[in-house]
């Protein structure tokens, strides 16, 4: 897919009033080469029942993008230097909860490279369509967990939730998964808010962000506790 297209797709999930954070070349050239990826295997695996590229583009990675910039301000990508301890302990652990095509975590690992993911998925197929993206991509430090949830052996600083189903057994799940002091980031339907705030009613919940080009799409984030401090 032309990068120039992409870009131009893309500018209203990353403007806030008159100013826009611009993707970097690479960052284009890792989605173009996504998307081609994307419609390749969707052919023959049911990834996603959006088939054009514009569509993919804006219902996708405007989204995901869109979420990224939320929890990862600016454009990480466009600082490659190593990170200072104190910037690396805001680039804890991303999870993305059910990722099945890879959205949003595999859009957020190209917005902020520096960022520890890991795609949690249990269909194998999926799996492998990850797996490709990130062997063609070079990404570092992001992996598959190609399991079920539960099994998951580690704790998220940051989690993520999009278009899972069974959105009432998923959060819980979620949930759980959470380190102290982490983000849970849902990307869901305004109709959704008041069942995701009694689910995990414990949770410190941010007003919710309406997403762009969307009368009823909506990214609500809410913050666990924080540790106790140690007698």
């Amino acid at each position: 897919m032309i990068q120039s297209r992409i870009a131009e797709l893309l500018e209203p999930f990353l403007q806030t009033g008159a100013y826009l954070t611009p993707l970097a070349p690479t960052q284009l050239n890792h989605i173009s080469t996504y998307v081609d990826l994307l419609i390749r295997w969707n052919a023959r695996v049911n990834l996603t029942v959006i088939r054009t590229p514009d569509e993919i583009v804006t219902r996708h990675f405007g989204e995901s993008l869109f979420a990224a910039r939320h929890l990862f301000p600016g454009n990480p990508a466009n600082h490659p230097r190593p990170l200072s301890s104190a910037e690396a302990a805001r680039h804890p652990l991303l999870v993305d909860l059910g990722s099945g095509a890879g959205f949003p975590g595999l859009p957020i690992k190209i917005w902020s490279p520096q960022t520890a993911v890991t795609l949690i998925e249990s269909n194998h197929k999926k799996v492998a369509f990850l797996r490709e993206v990130i062997r063609e991509l070079t990404l570092m430090s992001i992996d598959v967990f190609p399991g079920r949830a539960e099994a998951f052996p580690a704790q998220a600083g940051t989690l993520t939730l999009r278009a899972v189903e069974r959105f009432e057994t998923a959060l819980p799940i979620a949930v759980s998964l959470l380190a102290p002091a982490a983000t849970l980031a849902l990307l869901i339907s305004r109709t959704q808010i008041p069942q995701a705030q009694s689910l995990a009613p414990h949770l410190l919940w941010s007003t919710p962000i309406p997403i762009p080009q969307s009368t009823s799409r909506i990214l609500l984030t809410a913050k666990t506790q924080p540790a106790e401090p140690e007698q």
